[in-house]
């Protein structure tokens, strides 16, 4: 299947920046680490986790039931706070931020891609897309929606409501929404655990094209290793502590790894 791009305006202005500017990190994560329960008795659900996310990548976290990929993405994108370490969006340092702050900057420059979808049932296609606009109090630019819609392949689907989809077309209203806001971060938590392997394909497509095109940078959070093999980097996650990270992984290597960590935790 063929993807078309048609970019919007904002989307077209900062691939022209990025082209112009050497990579930059635009996630990084500094001995995180998150702690449920009592001090002494709880457990530890990340434990001294560092990595960098560049600009213009697309990174994969990957590791058994369990083993923390997404309480590291809760705590990446500022939805949940550490219990310890730092963690940094484009050189603003989270724990610093108050909740309301850390709600404008989740609001203007994260977009999130979650596998429950969270798209607004009694909203259409076309108002789930522009809702972060409107939850910012931001202009609306109905050709900049359509132009995205058209973008992730559902430029016929506007006026339908998300039950009139299916459960591909849904996901790529969600990654519409993800990117409307011209974010400079998606994370994405499982986003094809529920698709086929076609509708899978497709929507890992578009975000890497995000990450390729646009100079975002994407976090995928998945348990495939056909998904974790279209990534950039894979970062291997055991028991809550990073164990591996694998440059350019391929499907092959992740099926051993993820049966060898099985069987260790067993």
């Amino acid at each position: 299947m063929t993807i078309t791009t048609v970019p919007t305006r904002t989307m077209a202005a900062a691939r022209a920046k990025s082209r112009c500017s050497p990579l930059a990190a635009s996630v990084e994560l500094r001995s995180l680490g998150k702690h449920f329960g009592r001090r002494r008795h709880g457990t530890d659900a990340l434990a001294d986790v560092s990595a960098t996310f560049a600009a213009g990548t697309i990174a994969s976290v990957v590791g058994p039931s369990g083993s923390g990929k997404s309480t590291l993405l809760q705590c990446a994108a500022g939805l949940d706070r550490p219990t310890s370490g730092t963690v940094r969006l484009g050189g603003t340092d989270l724990a610093g931020l108050s909740r309301r702050r850390l709600a404008v900057l989740r609001r203007r420059r994260v977009g999130f891609v979650f596998q429950s979808l969270n798209l607004v049932p009694t909203l259409s296609v076309a108002e789930n897309i522009a809702l972060p606009l409107r939850l910012d109090r931001r202009h609306v630019d109905k050709d900049a929606v359509r132009r995205l819609a058209d973008r992730v392949g559902i430029a016929g689907e506007l006026r339908h409501l998300p039950s009139r989809l299916s459960g591909g077309q849904q996901q790529r209203v969600a990654i519409a929404r993800a990117l409307i806001t011209d974010p400079e971060v998606i994370f994405a938590d499982e986003p094809t655990a529920a698709l086929d392997p076609h509708n899978s394909d497709i929507v890992i497509e578009l975000l890497r094209q995000a990450a390729k095109e646009f100079g975002r940078t994407v976090v995928v959070v998945t348990h495939e290793p056909r998904v974790a093999a279209r990534t950039d980097r894979a970062l291997v996650l055991d028991r809550g502590r990073l164990v591996d990270m694998i440059d350019a992984p391929t499907s092959t290597d992740l099926e051993f790894l993820f049966c060898s960590l099985e069987e260790l935790s067993q």
